[in-house]
């Protein structure tokens, strides 16, 4: 298949498609929100940024929930998604596709892809045995097994000995392409904990997969034998190519592949990173396509320090969590506070303090004081200070000057805590600045140049904070942003100027005297004020 290449100016990424055997947890929410902090910087860059999520709707695992609620699969399936659609709006996610599985343009592009493979020879009937985690819709290697047959990701549930005639898939067959093409492409794996957990899993010699059930209604059946019914994975993964697909455009592979193909990005948890990094890379060397450029395998996520589970009953309900604090307050402690890659822990009372010191106290009085300073010495009006006549050595400059460059790079590589450390740190030098400079004392003693001098440089270090935290806090950086006279709504990406302004945007000195100052008000309120509201 000729694909026609991509420009550099495109950035395609993608969340798992979400199971729907339950309404969404904090989990979900994590994954989504740094899927959408990268979009969001993508676009900053000036990129067409194409962000895909969705859920994964059939298999079993789907179909024995339906069942227990006396429900039908679809109808089951049609009252879960719109729990997520409603999640992501609260969390101001910005998606451009929503994937559903049981789309029927989805079912087209499954069976040409299906076609591809056969016609490659990958595919062949034959006896499946081994113990089968429902959950995971996957089966075991007896070795990962805990004590008492249970799954070691769902610690509480017992596998099932599974012994049916199955359709595999020759991954075997792949085992040297795939070792090649890790060494040829070193950072398509990332963490680098990941790319080690897959190379030794790979080294180990690959076994070939079934990608079919029998007994099982819930799902496309499989082209060359309706008796069987495609596995979910091979219909899955399949959702991110069907998500390409133009409204109105043909459910061909031809037409999903030809902008926006290969993947620049899937973000995963780590628990599916084998489906990702070894599966998928083979059903797609198998068709003859490109392989997507990056996989980043994320941490779990426990509460006060224990795995999140409904048996211990400390879930962690984002619905309640953002109606509560705010969806700010939630992408910042997540993304700041949790090194992305690595296991991180939600504890309520580090989330309020992190909060409060942070967004409360060191950026949003910083700008409030500021402000009002500027309305008792300069008449409200923006310091007529040039950014010339702020000397380099200045610290806030200093700081500054280099600041967008070093956040770019955080983004980048997905170092979202790196990112607002490095801009934190501005901010938190800014307060020790005009501690230390006193305008107030300056404008007692008539010095009107020097005291908006010092307003000015911490205003603009306000303003670049705000711009390079936008990803991650739209609605504080819109808020702080409009409080400078700029009318940018960060929330409004794709109709506003903020599409692709990093240039200039990310540079320390943007402000000038034509600013029209809005009215000092709070960009966050303590956290302690919203519980009693």
């Amino acid at each position: 298949m000729n694909l026609v290449d991509k420009t550099e100016k495109t950035f395609a990424l993608t969340t798992p498609l979400y199971y729907v055997n339950d309404i969404p947890h904090i989990g979900s929410a994590y994954t989504t929100m740094a899927a959408d902090v990268v979009a969001r910087f993508q676009r900053m860059l000036g990129h067409r940024v194409l962000l895909i999520t969705g859920t994964d709707e059939h298999g079993q695992k789907i179909q024995r929930a339906a069942a227990s609620l006396g429900k039908a699969p679809q109808e089951f399936c049609d009252e879960i998604v719109p729990s997520f659609l409603g999640l992501w709006e609260l969390l101001d996610i910005q998606y451009d596709r929503f994937s559903r599985t049981t789309a029927s343009d989805h079912e087209a592009i499954v069976k040409e892809f299906f076609q591809r493979v056969w016609e490659s020879g990958d595919i062949y009937q034959g006896q499946q045995q081994g113990w089968y985690c429902v959950s995971c819709e996957e089966f075991k290697d007896e070795r990962e097994l805990l004590p008492g047959n249970r799954c070691p990701i769902h610690t509480i549930k017992e596998v099932e000995w599974r012994d049916e005639q199955n359709y595999f898939f020759r991954l075997s067959k792949y085992q040297t392409k795939l070792e090649e093409f890790y060494q040829s492409r070193p950072d398509f794996i990332q963490p680098a904990s990941r790319r080690n957990e897959v190379l030794s899993f790979v080294s180990q010699g690959l076994q070939d997969f079934s990608i079919s059930r029998v007994n099982l209604d819930w799902g496309f059946p499989v082209p060359v034998n309706s008796k069987h019914t495609l596995y979910v994975w091979f219909d899955a993964l399949l959702g991110y190519v069907t998500a390409l697909l133009e409204p109105d455009a043909e459910p061909t592979l031809a037409n999903a592949l030809k902008t926006w193909w290969p993947i620049n990005l899937h973000l995963i948890g780590k628990d599916i990173l084998r489906f990702h990094a070894v599966y998928w890379p083979a059903m797609l060397m198998s068709a003859n396509l490109p392989l997507p450029e990056r996989v980043f395998g994320h941490g779990f996520l426990t509460k006060d320090g224990q795995k999140m589970g409904k048996t211990l009953g400390n879930t962690l309900d984002p619905v309640a969590l953002i109606q509560r604090y705010g969806s700010d307050a939630v992408r910042y402690y997540f993304l700041k506070e949790i090194e992305f890659g690595k296991d991180g822990d939600f504890n309520e009372v580090r989330f309020i303090n992190v909060l409060n010191a942070d967004l409360a106290n060191d950026l949003g009085n910083l700008l409030n004081r500021t402000l009002n300073m500027v309305k008792k010495y300069c008449a409200g009006n923006m310091p007529s200070i040039a950014n010339e006549a702020i000397l380099a050595e200045n610290p806030l400059k200093r700081i500054g000057l280099p600041l967008g460059e070093q956040v770019k790079q955080a983004y980048e590589a997905l170092a979202f805590n790196q990112a607002c450390e490095a801009i934190l740190a501005l901010v938190q030098a800014s307060n020790k600045f005009i501690d230390e400079q006193a305008p107030w004392t300056l404008y007692k003693q008539e010095l009107q140049q020097e005291v908006e001098a010092v307003l000015y440089t911490v205003l603009e270090s306000v303003r670049l904070a705000a711009y390079l935290f936008s990803p991650i806090i739209p609605n504080i950086s819109s808020d702080i942003y409009q409080q400078l006279g700029f009318g940018i709504n960060f929330n409004n990406q794709k109709e506003s100027s903020i599409a692709a302004p990093f240039a200039t945007h990310a540079t320390w000195g943007l402000l000038s005297h034509k600013q029209q100052l809005g009215t000092p008000q709070p960009v966050f309120k303590r956290i302690e004020t919203l519980k009693n509201d």
